[in-house]
């Protein structure tokens, strides 16, 4: 049984019509979050959550305000103004400086063109920057080298005292969308369908400048590029609107693997009829990527993909895991996944090996489920005899989370603290272990009554 502990619940409205997608009864075992505080004070489309250190985090949305909240107890802690529009990236940082106490940060920006640094232990707006031409949509910081990218329609480099160090020339007026370092002091930068990787270095004067130097176009997407991760110091991995996935090499930056046009039955011509997505590019649109270091999750379309970076191909599928696109999906320290969609649900997955007949023939789809590109027979029959000898994986459905009224953009996960979510209908929701919760409670009663001597022993 779910328990509200702050506001009401609400059924949610105006969902996508229900479809072949996996349901749960009322009898979920295996989730722990029974219990939901309901955080309430934005006025518009809460977009982004962030994690400022264990048991804080800050939201910000449309309204243009940013609230900084305590993850165990759901308390407001700040709201924050001197944004004009709504927000369009968010980024914590710390103080690296060894002579001052280790200061924590925030950096947000926003439509109205400005980017501002604030100080999460005071509320405390400590600098802005007003000289951007374009709208800045995505923040990076690069503690090793104690600075920090804005990307816009150009990319900036920062100190943390928000000197302009350096900046690159005017790229495009669709702008950069993502970035995520990479080895070497370099950095892969999404502009529309290409990556462009740029090498951050010193002046070689002597002075404290720096100079960003554009060293590589990749042109392999055929669109836009919507979602970069770094796997690790030697890959990282990008995917698109119309589904293309690229695993690359973080060093060379030459591509390790690819699938393009995956759902084309001119392609995999023995690929299931439902599979042949050909209705929509957003039922292929790869809207988030993660990675645990052995294998990338993908949330494509309204699915979820467990990919296996090593043996480099798909190793588990849910293609309908919720009623509409799935916008975030996040690997637990167990074998768990969580995902969250426009549909206003938040689901978890666990990941558990199937047993497999050997007469059983295994589906390909998306990524290619016998390894990417168009591989030839010999290659082929390698890949269907490792399919043999090694083992296949399903994700079971094993709790269902309803709470919001509407998409739910994003999540953080806190461990024991449990989980933060936020959503189009204005609301942060912290789910919670209903067990853990209750024994904190019954700890607090009883430490309350031992210290006001109403505690006693009845024989």
């Amino acid at each position: 049984m779910l328990r509200w502990l702050i506001g009401g619940g609400r059924e949610p409205q105006g969902l996508a019509e229900k479809s072949s997608v996996q349901t749960i009864g009322e009898e979920q075992i295996q989730n722990p979050y029974t219990e939901l505080l309901v955080l309430k004070g934005h006025q518009d489309i809460v977009r982004f959550l962030v994690q400022i250190d264990d048991c804080r985090f800050a939201s910000a949305g449309d309204d243009g305000i940013i609230f900084l909240w305590n993850a165990q107890t759901g308390e407001k802690l700040f709201e924050l103004h001197g944004h004009t529009h709504k927000i369009t990236a968010i980024a914590p940082f710390s103080s690296s400086d060894v002579s001052e106490e280790k200061n924590l940060f925030i950096i947000t920006a926003s439509a109205d063109r400005t980017v501002i640094v604030w100080d999460c232990t005071s509320g405390r707006q400590v600098q802005k920057v007003s000289c951007f031409h374009s709208t800045v949509k995505c923040l990076t910081v690069l503690q090793r080298l104690d600075v920090w990218l804005s990307g816009g329609s150009d990319l900036c480099v920062w100190n943390r005292k928000l000197d302009l160090l350096c900046k690159t020339s005017h790229l495009t007026d669709a702008g950069i969308s993502a970035l995520v370092e990479l080895p070497k002091n370099c950095v892969a930068v999404a502009v529309g369908k290409e990556l462009i990787i740029f090498r951050l270095c010193p002046s070689s004067n002597g002075s404290e400048g720096w100079n960003v130097l554009e060293v590589k176009r990749l042109v392999d997407h055929e669109d836009n590029i919507l979602s970069l991760v770094s796997v690790n110091d030697l890959t990282f991995v990008t995917g698109s609107h119309v589904g293309e996935l690229i695993v690359w090499d973080a060093l060379d930056w030459t591509k390790q693997a690819s699938e393009c046009n995956f759902w084309d039955s001119s392609v995999h011509p023995d690929a299931q009829p439902e599979i042949k997505l050909s209705q929509s590019p957003n039922e292929t649109s790869v809207q988030h990527l993660t990675s645990d270091g052995e294998c990338v999750f993908a949330a494509v379309g309204k699915g979820i993909y467990v990919y296996n970076l090593q043996m480099k191909r798909v190793i588990a599928c849910q293609r309908t895991a919720h009623d509409s696109s799935v916008l975030h999906i996040e690997k637990l320290p167990n074998r768990q996944l969580i995902s969250c969609s426009e549909d206003g649900s938040v689901r978890i997955w666990e990941l558990r090996e199937k047993q497999q007949l050997p007469a059983e023939p295994v589906p390909t789809g998306f990524f290619n489920m016998w390894g990417f590109g168009r591989a030839n027979k010999q290659a082929n029959q390698t890949a269907k005899k490792m399919q043999e000898n090694t083992p296949m994986y399903f994700l079971e459905l094993v709790g269902d989370l309803i709470g919001h009224s509407s998409a739910v953009q994003m999540f953080l996960y806190f461990g024991e603290l449990g989980l933060a979510t936020c959503s189009a209908d204005h609301l942060i929701i912290l789910w919670k272990d209903g067990e853990r919760e209750s024994s904190l409670r019954s700890l607090t009663l009883f430490q309350k009554l031992a210290q006001n001597g109403d505690l006693q022993l009845k024989l």
